[in-house]
């Protein structure tokens, strides 16, 4: 059992991804225990109650029609093969002429699957496979190009309203002065935050919703909860297939309703996807606090880091070569990630203000390793080992600065020293 430390923290068994894994392993698992038992207990009774009515319209077919039971259920697997094969009761659309292999072609990339129609050869199951594998792909990755053009106009309207901000305010002339920057560089500063993205999109994808729920009421007769229904499960790629659009054999203005069925599907599968990912995101965080404060269990955690219980530390190179502050522009905000979720995640991070180090100086109490003098000191050696290899020859070097300080020429290291040190001497 672990032992907590001293500053209240207690380490958890696991590194950070490891307990983010199992964490959220374990939460999923609970998830679906808790949908399963509520699911059943809503759709349990309702089957019960859909088979007992089966079972006493069979015994009233079979004796009103003098037909076995044996018989009628040879029927009935006959008419679940033809049902597989697109062979309904009521008169529907074809399956497989262009269209129709149209949309089932639109179903296998965005992985909804209805499940409406299925290729029934061999060749055409063995076809299915090499282009479902390229399709999904190249669909999932325009999924992701969609969501990172929705940050990208996020940003422009958000730098577009600061400078007009600015400009109503007189400071538009001053910003006129900086120096041109290029359009990648003048949005690194103003990527939304995931919050935002997330509102955005999920109004957008509840106006898409509203808006299709509409357009399917009037035209397949549909409930307006039904019509609900079938957005969600059509925009998140589920698919279950007991509804289904643009089934049915003619509808009024039947171009243009399947011209906006398809349209309302893109639109609304492209804002689902993307915000599932940008939940993604937010269920991470709330990983990441759940893990922080089992590591502190207490009301308020005296660490400096909430990740510190934690395997994966960070260490701190202070005496790495950092830029000088001087290189940022003055109010510049830089990125180097462009994406939703800004995280810094490296294992090293120098900069100002960390333990009492301000600009990467060394507090005066702390020691230094051998291997970080070399690497940090790698251009004053070979510059020793020159005026080495200079004095040795009897060659030493000249310095350009005049000799008034007290410090006399020699041979060897001492003359070496007394050259830098008059030359530090006359900086000052």
């Amino acid at each position: 059992m672990a032992r907590k430390r001293d500053g209240g923290c207690c380490p958890l068994p696991l590194n950070e991804d490891n307990a983010r894994f199992c964490l959220l392993a374990g939460l999923i698992l609970l998830y679906l225990l808790c949908g399963a038992a509520v699911f059943s207990a809503l759709e349990r009774p309702s089957e019960l109650r859909a088979r007992l009515l089966w079972d006493q319209q069979l015994a009233n077919f079979t004796l009103s029609h003098r037909v076995s039971l044996g018989a009628l259920h040879a029927l009935l697997r006959q008419y679940e093969e033809a049902n597989g094969a697109g062979i309904r009761v009521d008169a529907l659309r074809p399956r497989w002429d262009f269209s129709g292999a149209f949309y089932f072609v639109g179903t296998v990339v965005s992985t909804i699957g209805f499940g409406m129609n299925t290729p029934a050869t061999i060749p055409g199951k063995i076809f299915l496979i090499f282009y479902g594998l390229i399709g999904c792909a190249a669909t999932i990755l325009f999924f992701n190009l969609f969501l990172e053009r929705i940050i990208t106009m996020l940003a422009y309207i958000m730098r577009w309203c600061h400078e007009r901000r600015m400009r109503r305010s007189g400071l538009g002339a001053v910003s006129g002065t900086e120096e041109p920057r290029s359009e990648e560089d003048s949005l690194e500063g103003w990527k939304p935050s995931v919050y935002y993205v997330m509102l955005i999109l999920g109004v957008a994808s509840v106006l898409i919703a509203c808006s299709a729920s509409s357009l399917y009421c009037s035209m397949e007769d549909w409930s307006y909860m039904d019509s609900l229904y079938f957005c969600f499960v059509a925009f998140s790629t589920i698919g279950f297939g007991d509804l289904v659009s643009s089934q049915r054999e003619h509808y009024e203005a039947q171009e243009a309703y399947r011209l906006g069925n398809c349209l309302f599907i893109l639109m609304g599968v492209c804002c689902i996807y993307s915000l599932f990912n940008v939940i993604s995101i937010i269920i991470k965080q709330t990983l990441n606090w759940i893990l922080a404060r089992l590591a502190c269990p207490g009301r308020r955690c005296p660490c400096s880091c909430p990740k510190r219980g934690l395997r994966r530390r960070q260490h701190f190179k202070r005496n790495a070569v950092q830029p000088t502050p001087s290189q940022v522009p003055t109010g510049r905000h830089r990125y180097t990630d462009a994406s939703v979720e800004t995280v810094c995640d490296s294992e090293t991070d120098a900069g100002a203000g960390v333990d009492g180090v301000a600009g990467g100086r060394r507090l005066s109490g702390e020691m230094i390793s051998v291997n970080d003098f070399t690497a940090s000191n790698k251009v004053s050696l070979a510059l020793l080992q020159k005026q080495l290899c200079e004095t040795a020859q009897q060659g030493p070097r000249q310095s350009h600065v005049p000799r008034h300080n007290g410090f006399s020429g020699g041979v060897g290291a001492f003359a070496i020293m007394n050259n830098r040190l008059q030359e530090t001497s006359v900086d000052r």
